[in-house]
C-alpha cells in the first residue's frame, strides 16, 4: 500500500519542467495544495452543520454523523487506488477526475432531498479526497530537489494541517450567512481554479504502456471490511445489535477482514504487508496511531456540535473555537519533530497521552456555563498532545521497518491513522445518541408526583404562561412541553461529557503501548 502515487519524476513531469522551467514546481505545488486544501476544508465543514442536518431532516445523531463518517471512510478506502490509477491513466487525467467528481458530490449534497443522498454524496467527495492527497504529495516530491524537497513536504504538510481546524470556521460562516447547504459549495472556487491550473500543469501520462499490477482483491476485502464493519457501530443502536441485520454486517464484516489480512499474508505483492505488524513495536506504534487518529477527528467532530446543541453557539462561533487550536498545532509540530531526533521518541509520546486524556477530562466535565475561550483552551491542549506525539510516533514506526519495506510502511501508519478517524467519528456520535438516551431514561424516571423541584418549575412555568396570555387549557401542556426540553437538554449534557470521559479512558489506555515502546530494546539501524 504505497503512501505515493508514483516515484521518481517520469517523462510527463520532465517535459513540464522543460516547458515551464523553475518556476514550474512552485506553480504546481499552488495546484495541488489548492486541490487538496479545499477537500480538507470540506471534511470537516460538516461537523458545524450537524445540528442543522438533524434538523432539516428530522433524524438523530447515529444517522447524522454519517455525513462526517462517509467522508472518511471512502477517503481511507480511496487512497489504496491512487498509485494505480495514477499509474494507468496520469497524474493530469486522476487530478482532474477527483476534482470534477467532488464537484459532483458537492452539488447532490447541497441539493439532497433527504439524508440518505446526503450521505451518497459524502462519499463521492471522499473518494476524490482520497486520490487527491497522495497524488499531491507524491509530486511534490518529484519535482522538487532533494535539497528542497523538506521544505516544500512541510509547506504542503503545513496547508493541509491548518485546513481541518478552519473548515468548522468557515463553514459555521456559511450557514451563518445563508444556509447549511451552503457549506457544499463553499469550496467550489478553490476547486475551480485547481481544476484549470492542472488541466495546464498537471503531468501527462507517462511512457507506461501496461496497466500496473493491483491486489484487487486484497481492495475489495478490505473496503468490504470496513464498509460493513463502520455500518454496524452507526446503525446497530437503531437496528438492534443481535438483530439479523446487525449480524449479517458484523459477520460480513469480520469475515472479510480475516479473509483480507489472510490473503495478504500469502500474496507476493500484497496491498498492505501485514507482516509488519510481527514487530511489537511497529504494532504498538499503530496502535497509537489509530488511538491520536480516533481523538483528532472525535473531538474535531464533538466539540462543535456540543457548543452548538448544548451551549447555544452559532455555527459560526463554533467553528471559531477550533481555530485557535489548529494554530498552536502548527507551531508545535516543527519544534516537536526537532525535539524528536534529540530525546527518546516514548517519552513525548507518553506526555502526549497524558495531555490528550486530561483534555478529554476538562471536557466531560463542561456544560452550559463553560466559558466560550475555556473550551478553545481545552482544545488548543489537545491539538498540543497530537503536535507533540506524531513526528515521534512517525519517527518510531518508520524505524521499526526494514529499509527495503519502508513505503509500506509508511501507506499502513497513515491507513491505520486515517482509518481511527473515521472510527473515531462514528463511535463518539454513537456514544453521545446511546448515552443521551439512557439519561434520559433515568431523569424522566424521577419526575413523579413526590419530585418536589419539577413540581415548582411546572408551577412556575405555567404562571409565566399565563401572564403570556396563553389559554389556561394549554398550561400543562406547555409546562410539561418546556420540562421535557429541560430533561432532553440535561441528558445530552450528560451524554456529552460520558463521551469525553471514554475518550480519556481510551487514552489512557494508550499509554501502555507507549510505555512498552520505551521499554523495547533499540535495534541496530537496518
Amino acid at each position: 500500500m504505497p503512501p505515493v502515487a508514483n516515484g521518481p519524476a517520469d517523462r510527463g513531469i520532465e517535459l513540464m519542467v522543460a516547458r515551464y522551467g523553475a518556476s514550474y514546481k512552485w506553480l504546481v505545488m499552488i495546484a495541488g495544495l489548492l486541490g487538496s486544501m479545499s477537500m480538507v476544508l470540506s471534511a470537516t465543514m460538516v461537523n458545524v452543520a450537524i445540528p442543522s442536518i438533524m434538523g432539516a431532516y428530522g433524524v438523530g445523531q447515529d444517522l447524522a454523523q454519517w455525513a462526517a463518517t462517509a467522508f472518511l471512510t471512502t477517503m481511507v478506502a480511496s487512497q489504496l487506488l491512487n498509485a494505480w490509477m495514477v499509474g494507468a491513466f496520469g497524474q493530469r487525467i486522476v487530478f482532474s477526475f477527483a476534482l470534477a467528481f467532488f464537484c459532483a458530490g458537492s452539488f447532490i449534497g447541497s441539493v439532497s432531498p433527504n439524508i440518505e443522498i446526503l450521505i451518497a454524496s459524502r462519499i463521492m467527495q471522499g473518494f476524490s479526497a482520497g486520490l487527491i492527497q497522495p497524488l499531491v504529495l507524491a509530486l511534490v516530491v518529484a519535482v522538487f530537489p532533494a535539497e528542497r524537497r523538506g521544505m516544500a513536504v512541510g509547506v504542503y504538510g503545513m496547508g493541509v494541517t491548518l485546513a481541518p481546524s478552519f473548515g468548522p470556521f468557515f463553514g459555521g460562516l456559511a450557514i451563518d450567512a445563508f444556509t447549511w447547504r451552503h457549506i457544499f459549495v463553499a469550496p467550489m472556487p478553490l476547486v475551480m481554479v485547481a481544476f484549470a491550473i492542472g488541466l495546464l500543469l498537471m503531468p501527462p501520462k507517462g511512457s507506461r504502456i501496461s496497466l500496473p499490477p493491483f491486489n484487487w482483491t486484497g481492495y475489495i476485502l478490505v473496503a468490504t471490511a470496513l464498509m460493513c464493519i463502520m455500518s454496524y457501530i452507526g446503525n446497530g443502536h437503531r437496528w438492534g445489535w443481535l438483530s439479523d441485520r446487525s449480524m449479517l454486517f458484523l459477520v460480513v464484516g469480520a469475515s472479510t477482514a480475516v479473509l483480507f489480512v489472510y490473503t495478504q499474508w500469502q500474496s507476493k505483492s500484497p496491498l498492505m504487508d501485514v507482516t509488519l505488524f510481527t514487530d511489537l513495536r511497529f504494532t504498538a506504534a499503530m496502535f497509537i496511531g489509530f488511538a491520536f487518529g480516533a481523538g483528532n477527528f472525535a473531538t474535531n467532530y464533538a466539540i462543535p456540535v456540543f457548543v452548538q446543541t448544548v451551549q447555544g453557539f452559532t455555527p459560526t462561533e463554533a467553528g471559531l473555537v477550533i481555530v485557535p487550536a489548529g494554530i498552536v498545532l502548527i507551531a508545535l509540530v516543527p519544534l516537536a519533530g526537532r525535539l524528536a531526533d534529540r530525546i527518546p521518541s516514548h517519552y513525548p509520546m507518553m506526555i502526549g497521552c497524558v495531555t490528550f486524556a486530561v483534555a478529554a477530562f476538562l471536557l466531560s466535565a463542561s456544560d452550559v456555563n463553560t466559558p466560550f475561550w475555556t473550551i478553545a483552551a481545552i482544545a488548543v491542549l489537545s491539538r498540543g498532545a497530537i503536535g507533540m506525539v506524531m513526528p515521534n510516533l512517525g519517527k518510531t514506526a518508520m524505524g521499526a521497518v526494514p529499509v527495503d519495506k519502508l513505503n509500506q510502511g509508511a501507506g499502513t501508519y497513515n491507513f491505520i491513522r486515517q482509518m481511527g478517524g473515521a472510527f473515531g467519528v462514528n463511535i463518539t456520535a454513537l456514544s453521545i445518541d446511546m448515552q443521551t438516551a439512557h439519561h434520559a431514561d433515568i431523569l424522566a424516571a424521577t419526575q413523579t408526583s413526590d419530585n418536589v423541584e419539577s413540581l415548582q418549575v411546572l408551577d412556575h412555568v405555567a404562571k409565566l404562561l399565563h401572564e403570556g396570555g396563553i389559554p389556561d387549557s394549554a398550561l400543562q401542556p406547555g409546562a410539561l412541553n418546556y420540562l421535557s426540553d429541560v430533561i432532553y437538554a440535561q441528558a445530552l449534557t450528560f451524554g456529552f461529557q460520558d463521551s469525553f470521559f471514554q475518550i480519556c479512558f481510551a487514552f489512557c489506555i494508550a499509554l501502555i503501548p507507549a510505555w512498552f515502546l520505551g521499554r523495547a530494546a533499540v535495534r541496530p539501524s537496518r
